[in-house]
């Protein structure tokens, strides 16, 4: 069985003609994915993992610029669009009690107080002020604010 990877970054595109990728970052702490170094593109999937190193990580806002270890064109660069940065949940530090990684609650079911199902938890988006919960119920996705009133 393979352990379990935790996303800390997307790829978005390519950035400058040397190969490096710009990432939205989907970690609250920017620091996990600057001093990861060895690390996994992931394509969730498929599950398909390819081993990486990170030689250089630039944080800008809710960004990564970050260089690749083999990856030295756009072309290269492009490829990787859609994958993961992502490391073993065994090789971060450990979390704060209390908070956890939103990866953890995909596929959990979202109820509200009186029991009621609304959905599946699909994942988490970053918007101005709070992170919104992505849910879905059928054919229809909510988006429920990301905070401690309401989740």
């Amino acid at each position: 069985m393979r352990g379990r990877l935790v996303p800390l970054a997307e790829i978005v595109r390519p950035h400058g003609l040397r190969g490096e990728v710009k990432t939205l970052l989907l970690t609250d702490d920017p620091g996990q994915l600057a001093g990861l170094g060895e690390c996994y593109l992931w394509d969730a999937a498929s599950d398909a993992r390819c081993p990486c190193r990170i030689e250089q990580c630039r944080v800008q806002g809710r960004a990564a610029i970050l260089a690749l270890r083999g990856i030295g064109s756009v072309a290269e660069a492009r490829a990787l669009v859609g994958r993961l940065v992502a490391a073993p949940e065994e090789a971060l530090a450990p979390l704060p009690r209390g908070t956890f990684y939103a990866s953890a609650l995909v596929g959990a079911s979202v109820v509200t107080e009186d029991g009621v199902l609304v959905g599946e938890f699909v994942g988490l988006e970053a918007a101005p002020g709070q992170d919104l919960w992505v849910v879905r119920a059928g054919q229809r996705e909510y988006l429920i604010p990301a905070v401690a009133e309401i989740v």
